[in-house]
């Protein structure tokens, strides 16, 4: 490989360590199935059942039985303990007899709620009517709120954000604005208008003075589910960096904390060039993970405590609690699982620590090493660890559609990547390099070149990538002669200004009459 300065030869043993099929890499976590019971824990109230039924309906399409049937199980569960009947029968319908006698429909439960939510519907008609005659704004705002949340909690929606819509006349402060905001958003959500959603999160943010922490993250979440859905990643990955760790799960209705890593950190993977992913991917919090390390080692060594097995514990401790306490704080969690690159340069297997992540299915943990891997130009590990992730983000009520274009789009930028230091690349090496044949990964190279993304050209019988760069000299000509031009035009504007003034030849504005 013929490189443009002195610096490639530690370039081109990278390269060939990184696609050394002798080399392995132990990935932070493998492709198993995914844990349902642990994934629902993470969410609440309707998006909770939502998504269990979303699984279960693509694990239908994959004749994944136990998969469908546990998703099924747990979304009647969670049903039975709100008021949706007919999400109820339609569930019951799906199960369709599989999961035993203590899965049909509960007829008795059914009526006993269409009947209390009947009387407690009249009830609130009669409460708003009351309002209207007596001219209470208040009051007709929180009646038409609590309709609102009727509708929600029976599954009709559509009235449900037509009740929170209609309090916009009642509100007499910014924070009951806030608070119709915020409802109209999250059943837009479930209903997937997202155009609504980011109507109302613009609307929320005229009112800053009235926005605490929390709300504020609620609101870059939502308009980051709304680019998502629009197809901007570059704008979802923005709102999703700029999400506070204050956010916690007081969101959770809606999205949890690990969606928004794993939304947050595919989007920038797949949008954001080098320098942005090493400014907001890999920050300047090195030395959190720095001081970790140096307490494995005194830990390792038995230092600071009594005895390794107490060191170890301790710091597995410490670690969940610093990783816990920054879920959502992006930054900071790319930086926290950097360890494992790290550990691998420093001769160190961190591997036992894997478990100890307080993240479930292990999505963050992985977003941390794609990162890091791009970084270190570890393609095919980065390309490995997106494959593993791939059929659980595949089940994801919010990401399926985007999963390949974004992995897409990932492995596009680091096609692009890899040759843009060289003047010539030996496609035998960089097929090794992203553990992929010559022939598919001429294939990929000629779509590249084809959309201008690459500025190249492939000898086919020598397998090798040639850079087409631009002739510095020929451009440097026509940049001068280009300054020459527009040099000439302005000297010739002020001698015609000039020549105007002195002989007074201008035209005066006409006064207004």
């Amino acid at each position: 490989m013929e490189g443009d300065d002195e610096t490639s030869g530690p370039m081109i043993d990278e390269i060939y360590a990184n696609g050394d099929n002798n080399r392995t890499r132990k990935p932070i976590f493998s492709g198993d199935q995914l844990d349902i019971e642990v994934y629902a824990s993470l969410y609440a109230g309707r998006t909770k059942i939502m998504r269990l039924l979303f699984i279960a309906d693509r694990c239908g399409e994959k004749n994944n039985t136990t998969m469908q049937l546990e998703a099924l199980r747990m979304a009647y569960d969670e049903i039975k303990k709100g008021e949706n009947t007919q999400l109820c029968r339609e569930v019951v319908q799906k199960i369709d007899g599989r999961l035993g006698a203590g899965y049909d429909l509960d007829v008795a439960w059914a009526e006993n709620v269409d009947r209390r939510a009947e009387q407690k519907k009249e009830k609130l008609e009669n409460e708003l009517n009351a309002y209207r005659t007596n001219l209470i704004k208040e009051s007709i705002r929180m009646g038409y709120n609590d309709f609102g949340d009727f509708y929600y909690a029976h599954g009709q929606l559509g009235d449900a954000f037509k009740s929170y819509v209609r309090t916009r006349d009642y509100c007499t402060t910014s924070k009951h604005i806030i608070h119709m905001c915020m409802s109209a958003i999250l059943v837009s959500i479930e209903m997937g208008q997202f155009t609504h959603v980011t109507s109302y999160v613009s609307k929320a943010e005229q009112a800053p003075e009235s926005l605490d922490l929390v709300t504020v993250s609620k609101l870059r979440c939502a308009a980051g589910l709304a680019n998502l859905k629009a197809k901007k990643y570059k704008l979802a990955a923005r709102k999703f960096l700029e999400t506070s760790p204050d956010l916690g799960s007081h969101y959770n209705g809606v999205i949890a904390p690990q969606d928004v890593a794993t939304y947050g950190g595919l989007c920038a993977l797949a949008t954001f060039d080098r320098t942005e992913l090493k400014a907001k991917l890999v920050p300047e919090v090195r030395e959190l993970i720095n001081d970790f390390y140096s307490r494995l080692v005194a830990a390792q060594i038995g230092r600071c405590y009594d005895s390794i097995e107490a060191g170890e514990a301790r710091f597995k401790q410490e670690l969940d609690l610093a990783v816990t306490t920054r879920i959502i704080d992006i930054k900071r969690e790319i930086v926290m699982i950097c360890v494992v690159p790290f550990e691998r340069q420093r001769g160190l297997a961190l591997g036992q620590w894997h478990g100890c992540l307080p993240w479930g299915n292990g999505k963050v943990a992985c977003l941390v090493t794609w990162s890091s891997s791009l970084e270190f130009n570890h393609y095919a590990s980065c390309l490995e660890y997106l494959g593993n992730l791939k059929a659980n983000l595949l089940l994801d009520i919010h990401l399926h559609d985007h999963v390949e274009t974004l992995y897409n789009q990932i492995r596009h930028k680091a096609l692009i990547q890899y040759t843009l230091p060289f003047v010539s690349v030996d496609l035998n090496m960089m097929a090794n390099a992203f553990k992929t044949t010559v022939a598919g990964l001429e294939k990929e190279l000629e779509a590249l070149i084809t959309n201008n993304q690459i500025q190249a050209r492939i000898d086919s019988h020598n397998k090798i990538l040639y850079a087409r760069h631009a002739d510095q000299r020929n451009a440097t000509f026509h940049r001068v002669l280009e300054t020459g031009r527009v040099f000439d035009r302005d000297v010739r504007d002020m001698l015609l200004r000039s020549n105007l003034i002195k002989h007074e030849f201008n035209l005066r504005a006409s006064r207004k009459l």
